[in-house]
């Protein structure tokens, strides 16, 4: 009786806890494997479990081990923040200098959305500074500026490629001098593993997939989306994308779908699907009039894409397209611009004007369930979700929201 006792508390305490230790989630791709959630929140909303007041920035919070990371900007520091996540209890803090001076003005915090990989948390800073930091503790174990190093310019709103961790490695589009276009350093220590082409950096993030029983990286650089071998960085081809005026970024994050590669950009670039191969990619629809994502990344479900179509100052479109043709199922034009998640069948959007929509992930019509306004204006941070609570930022504050479901 008590060995059954103990083998069961064993794997009860050995089950995984729904984490987002990264952009877009656990698998990079915006969606989300948690259930029993709550969809009906009635005219009050869900419950906002905390509230914190939180600097500059549109770095998105990530969540490992019970605990939340920010990543933002106070007065002439980068911080980076843990809170509890349950309570939003600060755990701990650290920071450092910098310098960055935004050349337009709108916001002088950090872009890319920290990594946490084990008892690792990887920032990269607005002004190309790379760290890594002690989860438990917040002490800082190495750190890396990319500018001092290679050279890598800050664009025109500063740095922004949110670390990807691939096995050993911490991966980021630098766009350096010297064949650092692309880099992989040694998560333990900061030391550069390898460095490969003279891409310029754009926005985007890169992503690891399985390609044929083979891990491959996809970076989607200012000019091409590259396909590497994660372990040497050797190029295995390159697929020319960038929008044709060069005061114009790209940033949505390429989406992979079984063997196909999503990848969109506003500006004239447009979007393509394409089918991964060792060689080439195949090309399987591409053109500008179907979801030319401007900064969020769109998800997919179903068979279907859903996402944000134009560019947020033109109040963008939120669409369905069938992923296979790229026909438009539907469009809800001038929606305004936004970021979304899937969960299951469903749909969790946060609009930049800060209401929360939860929607039914269907070809038929937008079909909006639930709404709350959660957060005040300008929510440009991707979002995360872990273990029913839903974490968000505007410019000005970080939220928990319950969405829980609770007997």
């Amino acid at each position: 009786m008590w060995r059954f006792v103990f083998v069961f508390l064993c794997s009860v305490l050995a089950l995984p806890a729904h984490d987002w230790p990264q952009l877009l989630g656990p698998d990079r791709n915006g969606r989300s494997a948690e259930t029993n959630l709550n969809w009906n929140w009635g005219k009050e909303g869900p419950r906002i479990v905390w509230r914190k007041t939180v600097g500059q920035g549109w770095s998105a919070p990530v969540v490992s081990s019970n605990r939340v990371i920010s990543f933002h900007r106070q007065n002439d520091r980068e911080a980076v923040e843990c809170v509890d996540a349950m309570s939003g209890a600060p755990l701990w803090k650290a920071e450092y200098k910098t310098d960055y001076r935004d050349d337009f003005g709108f916001d002088e915090g950090p872009r890319a959305t920290p990594a946490i990989s084990g008892i690792r948390v990887f920032t990269f800073g607005a002004n190309g500074v790379l760290s890594a930091w002690n989860l438990t503790n917040g002490a800082r174990l190495w750190q890396i500026n990319t500018r001092k190093e290679f050279g890598n310019d800050k664009g025109f709103f500063g740095i922004a490629c949110s670390p990807l961790v691939e096995g050993n490695a911490v991966i980021l589009n630098i766009g350096g001098r010297n064949d650092a276009g692309i880099v992989a350093f040694n998560a333990a220590n900061g030391a550069v593993l390898w460095k490969t082409t003279d891409e310029e950096a754009g926005y985007s993030s890169p992503v690891a997939a399985t390609f044929a029983g083979k891990r491959r990286l996809l970076v989607l650089t200012r000019g091409n989306l590259v396909a590497l071998e994660p372990g040497s960085g050797k190029v295995m081809w390159k697929f020319p994308f960038r929008p044709a005026i060069n005061a114009s970024v790209t940033a949505a994050t390429p989406l992979v779908i079984g063997d196909s590669i999503f990848i969109s950009a506003s500006y004239g670039a447009g979007a393509a699907m394409l089918r991964f191969g060792e060689m080439k990619p195949e090309v399987l629809w591409q053109g500008d009039d179907v979801l030319s994502n401007h900064y969020a990344t769109s998800v997919a479900h179903g068979g279907l894409l859903f996402g944000f179509d134009g560019r947020q100052e033109q109040k963008c479109n939120l669409r369905c397209v069938d992923a296979k043709t790229g026909k438009i199922r539907w469009s809800e034009d001038r929606f305004g611009a936004g970021t979304l998640l899937g969960v299951g069948d469903r749909l969790l959007i946060l609009t930049e004007r800060g209401e929360l929509i939860a929607a039914n992930a269907t070809t038929e019509k937008f079909q909006p369930t639930a709404r709350a306004q959660v957060l005040g204006v300008e929510c440009r941070a991707n979002v995360a979700l872990a273990n029913g609570l839903f974490y968000a930022r505007d410019k000005n504050a970080l939220i928990c929201v319950d969405l829980r479901q609770h007997k």
